[in-house]
Order: C-alpha cells, then structure tokens, then sequence
C-alpha cells in the first residue's frame, strides 16, 4: 500500500489543440488505477479544487482537472472568474473538447487502468451531466448540485446552445448525483426533473438530496458548506466509483 501522492501542474492539448493549464495528481505506485476529471466550480481552479484533485490522489485514482477558465488569461483568480461570467460561461463545444483532451492524458499515464470518471461542482455539476451524453468514453458520472441541467429555451445562449436534460436519452455511463433541498439552482423541482428523465429512458442512477443543505456544501471556505451532507457525499462518491471504475 502506498501512501504517497505526485502533484503538478501540466499542460494538455484541449479544444482545437488550445494548450490547456490543468492540476493533476497521481498515487505513487504501480498501478493500475482508475482515472478521474474534475470540473471545478465557477470560481475558478482554485486552492480548493485543487485539494479535491488530490484528495482523489489519495484514494489511488489518476486524477487531473483542466483550468476551463484558461483562455480568460492570467493574473487574479477573481478578475479571470469576472471575464468568464461576463462572457456567459464555458462553451459547451469548448469544454468538451478539453474534457477529450484529458481523458487523452489521462489514457497516456502508464498507471492508468482504462476507465474514467467525471465529477463536478456547481457550474461542473451541469458539465458532467452533458458530459456523460456526449463522450462514450466515460464509464461513471457524478453530478454535485450542478445548475442549469433543465433550463428553458429562453434561458440557451450561443455558447449553451442546449439544455442538458434533453440530451438525458443518450447517457452512456452511470450518474451519481448530491443535491441540497434547499438550492434553487438545482431547485429540487429540478432534481425531480431530471429523474423523471433518467426514469424514463431506463438509465443507472443514484440520487440523494441532504436536508438543510444548500449549494457550495462541499466547499469547506464557504458559508455554505455543510460538514454531515459533504462526509456523506464523499462517501457515497467513492463508493459509487469503486463499483463502476475499479
């Protein structure tokens, strides 16, 4: 059993070959283990998103989370999470490209064992989902109270041309997902949404909604964070994936 974990910035060939700032993380150790992509939350590639890369290190997966705010440029954390808000978001075309650029990486490590994983938070939350109906080869998918995934056709814009859960019949993996009864993006009218969807086309998924709980309950600098509903998710998370990556 190793207990050590190798940690680093890299860089990957995203959408349109764009070089991608990514944090990656690995066990130290032979090998083979299961491979993990991270989106982290609107706020950015920050010192947190960063502990829950190699938080998953530690629990022996391949795990790398690409900086989806890169192209906004450098400097102040804050200042590059105003551009991207002010610009509407990642595109959706242009995430799933640096999604399909890390699971490349990933499929490069030599102690990866061939199967991956995607989590996200918030605005990752939203990424996953679409993620898991749009790239194959993605074999599990963990949504943590991702917004967005049912929007009307009022609320799509150029760069989020469609609302995920209409994509929900062409799911190919498994889906975890952690909400907080009270958020309101996703609102639990919206998690009953999105299982009616998954119930009707038939697909793997788990839900579990925490009681006084809100949005960011992962995210341990935050107000809102929620020490029972976040140990409970995380175990759930690593169980969901020891069943379907390992």
């Amino acid at each position: 059993m190793y207990e050590g974990i190798i940690a680093e910035n890299v860089g990957i060939a995203g959408f349109n070959g764009d070089l991608v700032e990514s944090y990656m993380a690995r066990p130290l150790g032979p090998g083979p283990f299961p491979g993990v992509v991270v989106f982290h939350h609107f706020p950015g590639l920050d010192e947190w998103s960063r502990e829950v890369v190699r938080r998953f290190a530690a629990h022996n997966y391949v795990t790398i989370c690409p900086n989806l705010h890169h192209r906004e440029g450098q400097g102040d954390l804050q200042e590059i999470v105003s551009k991207a808000w002010e610009a509407g978001g990642t595109p959706d075309d242009q995430f799933l490209g640096d999604l399909e650029g890390a699971i490349r990486y990933l499929e490069s490590t030599p102690v990866h064992n061939g199967k991956v994983g995607v989590i996200g938070f918030c605005s990752g939350g939203r990424q996953v989902y679409l993620s898991a109906c749009r790239n194959k080869k993605i074999n599990a998918a963990v949504d943590c109270y991702g917004g967005g995934v049912v929007v009307g056709s009022d609320k799509l814009t150029p760069r989020h041309p469609m609302a995920p859960i209409d994509m929900t019949k062409d799911m190919g993996c498994p889906l975890l997902g952690l909400f907080g009864k009270d958020d309101q993006n996703p609102s639990p009218e919206h998690v009953a949404r999105m299982e009616e969807e998954l119930k009707k086309y038939n697909k793997t998924y788990q839900f579990k909604s925490f009681d006084n709980t809100g949005h960011s309950f992962f995210t341990m600098e935050s107000p809102a964070y929620r020490q029972d509903a976040a140990r409970s998710g995380w175990k759930k998370i690593f169980q969901f994936y020891g069943e379907h990556l390992r």
